[in-house]
């Protein structure tokens, strides 16, 4: 038994832990472990360095942080479902107050106002997507969508579901593994010259077994689908359900969804005041009408307002919360463990601060600005910047074929002038060659945009 208290392992003290073995009739920590088999069992000694006092701990962590380049030390051009935009200050303010902060699982009688944050967060999220039902956030975007074909795959009692070919390759992983082995995933073509989905294609593939359609507006490669309306109406054509994912801060600018026929709404909350956090923090959502035939199959929690016994007051709670692995457990329709309630609240700041007109205006200056990028990328010899030609929403793939350089090779000549170039598409899209896809928003500057192309010609010309 450990002699000494470890300082960074609760309960060691060692007479804290001789009660603990004592109280649950055991000698030693190695007897919990007697149902596992002796030839499974670990019998050398871990190499495992000799422990740093905190001081030390503290100087080792932040050498290994500062070896990072941040957004903030260089010009950044990364996107793809994880993208620099600007943030408010108050959403940093509000989410980081401390009753938030600690509002982990608590309940009302312990836990005053968190039910209204999220009701409020789930009401202005509807109204951006003009859908009656939000829920409390997934992990992120591509669970967002696993979770919401499983719902219409519960809806219509079918088992496959059909995939815009254009999705991200990352997501499209996590779909898979999410709906196997209950659903069978199936790719629908894209055009070579749009990108956008074919329709032929569709068409051909819809039958009586199809329990969803789902497609991106704007696409992981940055177009916009203009056949949202056909898709939406050959899905339902034969029963199934029409699922559309969609950043939604292209929605002050872009026509929502709901607009042209779609049954589930999803896509990824990062965008609306949530630093990108090395990677992080993601945070999916799912809308529908307000119909019980859905309501019913979301796992997550919802929450809305109803009266109480007192005259003229209101209170906020579960939404048929009998309906949740919470409630129903191993025999839930999914299990839904830890959310992203944190960035549900951050969005909630970010939506409530902008309004419509803000919203709008940062989706025409996003627009704005990613047309200029790409008229000024057409002066850089050998370059396409945009390879479909289409209408285009922040973000869109550059052609680098006709340089002779590959994608590789200029991202690392962009990174020693301090520029993150565009994802390297050669290694996900089959057929690309040496593309990559480029992200610009609001916070990009004419000068940010011009010192890239300067930069580019000095590489490639």
């Amino acid at each position: 038994m450990t002699k000494f208290a470890h300082p960074y392992i609760p309960n060691t003290e060692p007479k804290i832990k001789e009660q603990m073995l004592k109280e649950i009739g055991v000698d030693s920590v190695e007897d919990l472990f007697d149902s596992i088999p002796d030839d499974l069992l670990f019998k050398g000694k871990l190499n495992i360095p000799e422990g740093l006092s905190e001081l030390e701990l503290r100087k080792k962590v932040i050498g290994t942080i500062t070896n990072n380049t941040s957004t903030q030390d260089v010009i950044s051009f990364l996107g793809g479902g994880c993208w620099e935009h600007y943030i408010p200050a108050v959403c940093d303010e509000i989410n980081s107050r401390a009753e938030f902060l600690t509002a982990y699982a608590g309940d009302e009688f312990e836990d005053h106002g968190r039910y209204q944050a999220l009701f409020e967060y789930q009401s202005l999220m509807g109204a951006l997507l003009e859908m009656d039902v939000v829920n409390i956030p997934t992990f992120d975007w591509a669970q967002a969508i696993a979770t919401s074909i499983r719902m219409a795959a519960r809806k219509t009692g079918r088992s496959i579901a059909l995939v815009s070919e254009t999705i991200s390759p990352e997501r499209l992983q996590v779909v898979k593994n999410y709906c196997s082995p209950a659903i069978t995933i199936e790719l629908v073509e894209y055009d070579k010259v749009t990108g956008r989905m074919r329709i032929d294609h569709l068409q051909s593939k819809l039958n009586d077994a199809v329990a969803a359609v789902y497609f991106e507006n704007p696409s992981y490669l940055g177009f916009i689908e203009t056949e949202g309306k056909t898709i939406t109406s050959l899905a339902r054509s034969v029963g199934a359900e029409s699922i559309v994912g969609v950043d939604p801060i292209s929605l002050g600018i872009l026509e929502t969804p709901s607009k042209y026929g779609a049954d589930i709404i999803c896509g990824e909350l990062q965008s609306l005041g949530i630093h990108m956090s090395f990677g992080g923090g993601l945070s999916g959502f799912i809308s529908t009408r307000d119909e019980i035939e859905y309501v019913q199959e979301f796992p997550s929690r919802l929450f809305g307002i109803a009266p109480t016994i007192e005259k003229g007051e209101y209170g906020f709670g579960d939404i048929l919360y009998d309906r949740t692995s919470f409630a129903k457990r191993e025999k839930g329709k999914e299990s839904v463990g830890t959310q992203t309630s944190m960035w549900a609240l951050t969005a909630g700041v970010y939506l409530a601060l902008m309004g419509p007109h803000g919203m709008a205006e940062v989706g025409e200056l996003i627009m704005h600005n990613s047309r200029y990028a790409i008229e000024k990328l057409k002066e850089v010899k050998g370059v396409n910047p945009s390879k479909f030609g289409s209408l285009n929403f922040k973000e869109f793939v550059v052609d680098f074929n006709a340089t002779g350089k590959t994608v590789e090779e200029i991202s690392r000549a962009l990174k020693d002038k301090g520029i993150f170039g565009g994802i390297d598409l050669s290694k996900e899209f089959e057929g690309f060659g040496e593309c990559a896809l480029f992200c610009v928003t609001e916070i990009h500057s004419k000068e940010d945009i011009d010192t890239l192309v300067t930069a580019l010609k000095e590489i490639v010309e």
